[in-house]
């Protein structure tokens, strides 16, 4: 199967990959089970490791900490928070980092933008990962856009096995709760996390509203911004890119600010980047 547009473009068509279709088909396959599975205890667990997974390990680790640079924590924390991040099953550091440098660095453009929205709602949202291009998905390419990151090792391990550290995730929950945590804690949270972070890459490049003028359509997401605990606010992130708190105004909630604070409070976090006029 191909992409149509490519064919209508006179590109190289590019060809839907199989394995990474099946398996996000196939978990959500599996996450239709849970209503079959439901228990108050488990829909707890899900939403504690969303928030886990999202806010701590994609928001502030995978983007804030390792993309953007936005803040300094101790690297035994970096690792730590790096491989919460690794858990959410959206790509290793260094393809995630990499591929988040390329959108920064090339927003909307069809060709160097690994989800650019001009290609639509749905090809920004996940069809650009079903349809793999191998300067956003061959190791060997893409590497060239996080060098911090390759040069340490810990983060090559990371990013060649992150997808094993749920097998000690599924034995812990199996463990506390039975098929039941496993199936709310693993299944239906890595679905809803998976979309909930793809719609910074297409729903708040189309709705929304906008402070600042900036060369691209981001805009600011209210609701999406609750989904993702302050990426939501995908405006103000665009037009300052390397400030560590996404919502500026009183009524912008930013969670992963939160979880910034409280890192500063106890010292753990240094040379945080502030909006200039705080």
């Amino acid at each position: 199967m191909t992409t149509r547009s490519a064919v209508a473009e006179g590109k190289e068509p590019l060809a839907l990959g199989w394995t990474f279709t099946l398996f996000i088909a196939s978990v959500h396959v599996l996450a239709l089970l849970s209503p079959w599975f439901f228990s108050w205890s488990a829909l707890g667990v899900m939403i504690f490791l969303h928030w886990l997974f999202g806010s701590i390990g994609i928001c502030l680790g995978f983007h804030r900490i390792l993309s953007h640079r936005s803040l300094q924590v101790p690297k035994w924390l970096e690792y730590t928070i790096a491989i919460i991040g690794a858990m959410a099953i959206q790509g290793g550091p260094i393809f995630w980092v990499a591929g988040h440098r390329l959108h920064h660095a090339h927003t909307e453009d069809e060709d160097k933008d690994p989800y650019s929205a001009k290609r639509g709602f749905w090809w920004s949202h996940m069809l650009w990962m079903f349809y793999p291009r191998p300067e956003f998905f061959d190791y060997e390419m893409y590497k060239k856009y996080a060098p911090d990151l390759v040069r340490q090792p810990f983060y090559r391990w990371l990013n060649s096995y992150f997808i094993f550290l749920q097998i000690p995730l599924v034995a812990l929950l199996y463990a506390l709760g039975g098929w039941s945590f496993v199936i709310y804690g693993v299944v239906l949270r890595a679905v809803l996390l998976w979309h909930s972070t793809w719609l910074i890459n297409s729903a708040t490049h189309i709705r929304g509203y906008r402070t600042f003028e900036c060369d691209d359509n981001s805009r600011n997401l209210w609701w999406a911004a609750i989904l993702t605990y302050g990426e939501g606010w995908h405006n103000n992130h665009h037009a300052h890119p390397n400030v560590a708190k996404a919502g500026l105004r009183w009524y912008e909630i930013d969670m992963t600010w939160w979880a910034i604070k409280v890192l500063q409070t106890l010292g753990l976090a240094k040379k945080v980047v502030m909006p200039v006029n705080e």
